[in-house]
Formats: C-alpha cells, structure tokens, sequence
C-alpha cells in the first residue's frame, strides 16, 4: 500500500495557482517526468527556492487557502506525483485541482483555519515530518520535540480513489 507523508514544505501563501506549481510553458513537454525539474519555478515567497533541498525533500505540501486556482490541468498534480509529493494540504482547494489530486492517487486535505495553524506552528522546524493515515482520516505532524494529531474529513469516494492509486486503478479494480 502506498505510504503517504514525509517531510513537510511549508508554503504560507493562499491564491497558489497553478501556472506557479507548473509554468504554462512546460505544458508541452512528452512525459510528467519530463516536468519534474520544473515543480513551483515560478512561485514567489520569501526565502523560498524552488531548486532547495527543502523542496527536493518533501513529501507533503502545506499551503493556505484556494490552493490549485487558476487554469485547470493535470500537470500540476502530475509535477507534485513526479517529485513524491503525496499530499497537500491546505484550507481549500479550487474544484478541478483538488479532484486532480485524488483522481492521481494523492491526498487533497482540507482543514479548518484553526488546523492549519497548527500545522504552520511546524513550519520553521528543520525536522518537520507528517504521517498521514488516510483511512483512518489522521495526520500526526512532528518536529522540533513535540508531536501532535489531527483528523481530517474526505469523501468515501476520494478515499476509495486515493486509497486505490488513482482513478485508473480504482476503475481496474471495480470494472
């Protein structure tokens, strides 16, 4: 079964699109291993670098709300399934990229502003892993010494998607 989690990127930002996570002009490229290089080259934060270790490392994104806007396509999941990210979570998510998430077999995580603050709290931890057990529906952030768990809602279906590998496998294991 795959595992989901690992380190965390913290990205404190809401209104992440999707020409940020996968710029428009690599849309062309043949295979999603093609687009790996290329994973969030155009975001913007403070301190970020799109080519550190940091981001090379994780396997989790944690993001603000409205992650995934703008122009609607797989290729932005696909760039987080080629570089091992196997989760976002964030506040909300726009509709297509969030079904994209599922539909490839990763988790789309909605939490509560309260939640996610406590995730964020992490964020300048060195260390900062998180466990996801999706069919328990809870995650365990850990970092810096202390450790928490937070639960988490997704739809049968999702979980029946993600829990299968994606859309793909789930229609060969049910049709």
């Amino acid at each position: 079964m795959k595992q989901f989690g690992g380190p965390a990127l913290f990205l404190d930002r809401s209104d992440i699109n999707t020409d940020e996570i996968i710029p428009a002009k690599y849309l062309t490229e043949i295979t999603k291993e093609d687009l790996k290089p290329y994973i969030l080259e155009d975001l913007k934060l403070p301190g970020f670098d799109p080519k550190g270790e940091k981001t090379k490392a994780a396997r989790v994104i944690v993001s603000r709300a409205n992650f995934g806007c703008g122009s609607s396509r797989e290729h932005a999941p696909w760039v987080f399934e080629v570089n091992g990210i196997t989760a976002v979570i964030a506040e909300s998510f726009a509709r297509i990229f969030r079904q994209n998430m599922f539909n490839c077999g990763m988790a789309a995580i909605e939490l509560p502003k309260e939640k996610l603050d406590l995730l964020f709290a992490y964020g300048d931890c060195l260390d900062a892993v998180i466990g996801i057990d999706v069919e328990k529906q809870v995650l365990t952030v850990a970092g810096g010494g202390k450790e928490e768990s937070i639960s988490f809602e997704v739809s049968p279906f999702d979980k029946a998607l993600v829990l299968a590998g994606g859309w793909v496998d789930y229609a060969d294991q049910k049709y």
